[in-house]
């Protein structure tokens, strides 16, 4: 096992997963054995990566800026990763649309099946609702003011992302601002903080393929009803269609800008990619994201701190590729007369807007999707309906999509890289690179 690659020891523990959720389905009080005694180490798991994103943001940003020497690179590197982000987002969108037109996975549902799914999950569906009205209610420029941290410390703690990247791009400009001598010392100390903090990555990362094992096999015991899974497969599988030409999109990128191969590509980032699967969340999968594009890779840590922290956040192209889908497939069972194509010119510019605010947190697409729907005048009678249509395959999509966020934001930061000549052979780290050196020789 000790000599299998990181990504084949986390395959194992995902099918592995799956296979003892499946069996603990079948057994009386297994599913209540797999929340009290499993569950509780993915939970962990994920609190550890949690736990390190944040010094990991602040250590790379802070100490890849300082290192650029001039101020004005970074405008530059700020413009060309925002505009790529929002043009890899709308070509997301537009994908969706194009494949829910195509094969209306919507046409057809019957009645009765929209009945028992209404009645299964509208609960679920009123909270989404309320979520997304108080995201409505603040001003427009909300948002933008969002940004600005009134005491750092909250923002450490919630942690908002937007907030620690713009405090930590603030120190980053100021140490170019003062006397090279002065810096120096708070420089070396973010340079050592984020190799400190790259290690602790190793080390969690030793626990990676249990953690999925047990995220895994808590995602199949949630699954009650089969028959309506079923049902709503045709939907699942445009979607996934859609994720999976995404990915395609992304390794024409990096095969035709960067001229790397796209096997070479997955197999030096699939662990990132797989813990995006098992976790289902842009953020708590950072810290690994950080790790592979930088020393597997091999985008420069200043391009790297700041493209992929700001990718966790505003980038979401697997979920707006979903809203598209969702939004149509919805209006094609419960409201066809909506189908406009002025609509669906709305949904591109409401999804690619929403996607900005979003939180990389599971199930931030269901919330977004309420404002997407909401922006074409979806009646608000049929939203409920409309939303507990989707919930039950609403968390393997989840799941699905993470990974394509996490793609795209790997694959920019590989962009930029290059377009800046930020791009070097990668120079992998172990987690006990240096562990010989810590043993007592006497």
């Amino acid at each position: 096992m000790m000599k299998l690659a990181l990504h084949w020891k986390i395959i194992i523990g995902m099918v592995l997963g799956v296979i003892f959720g499946f069996i603990m389905n079948s057994i009386d009080g297994g599913k209540g054995f797999v929340t009290d005694w499993i569950k509780p180490f993915g939970t962990i798991f994920i609190n550890l990566l949690k736990l390190i994103a944040v010094p990991l943001i602040l250590a790379s940003l802070i100490k890849g800026i300082s290192d650029l020497k001039d101020i004005s690179k970074i405008k530059s590197m700020g413009l060309r990763t925002i505009s790529i982000y929002m043009g890899t987002t709308i070509i997301a969108i537009v994908i969706g649309l194009t494949i829910v037109n195509t094969f209306k996975p919507g046409e057809g549902m019957p009645q009765d099946t929209i009945e028992k799914i209404k009645d299964t999950y509208q609960g679920s569906a009123d909270i989404m609702i309320g979520k997304a009205h108080m995201q409505k209610e603040t001003g427009p420029l909300q948002p933008l003011v969002d940004v600005f941290p009134s005491n750092i410390f909250n923002a450490f703690a919630k942690p908002e992302m937007l907030q620690v990247i713009f405090f930590a791009m603030f120190v980053g400009i100021c140490l170019l601002l003062i006397p090279k001598k002065k810096a120096k010392p708070l420089v070396r100390f973010f340079d050592s903080l984020n190799e400190v903090v790259m290690k602790m990555v190793d080390l969690i990362m030793l626990f990676a393929p249990y953690a999925v094992f047990a995220l895994l096999a808590n995602v199949i015991i949630a699954f009650d009803d089969t028959e309506i899974l079923v049902k709503l497969l045709y939907y699942a599988g445009c979607v996934v269609l859609g994720l999976f030409l995404m990915i395609c999109f992304y390794l024409f990128l990096i095969f035709i800008y960067t001229k790397k191969s796209p096997l070479w590509f997955l197999s030096r980032f699939s662990p990132a990619q797989l813990l995006a699967f098992s976790t289902s969340s842009s953020a708590a999968t950072l810290p690994v994201t950080m790790e592979r594009v930088e020393e597997h890779l091999g985008v420069d840590k200043e391009v790297s701190g700041f493209v992929l922290p700001v990718g966790a956040t505003v980038n979401m192209d697997g979920t707006s590729l979903y809203q598209g889908i969702a939004a149509v497939f919805i209006m094609q069972v419960i409201w066809p007369e909506g189908l406009t194509f002025t609509n669906q010119l709305v949904i591109v510019a409401t999804a690619l807007l929403a996607s900005i605010g979003s939180a990389a947190v599971p199930s931030a697409g269901m919330v977004m999707l309420v404002i997407v729907l909401e922006s074409i005048g979806f009646p608000k009678e049929l939203l409920p309906i409309g939303l507990a249509l989707i919930f039950a395959v609403d968390r393997p999509l989840d799941m699905c999509r993470t990974v394509v966020n996490v793609t795209g934001d790997a694959t920019v930061s590989m962009l930029v890289a290059k377009s800046l000549g930020k791009l070097k052979d990668p120079k992998p780290k172990e987690w006990d690179d240096n562990y010989p050196r810590t043993k007592n020789t006497h």
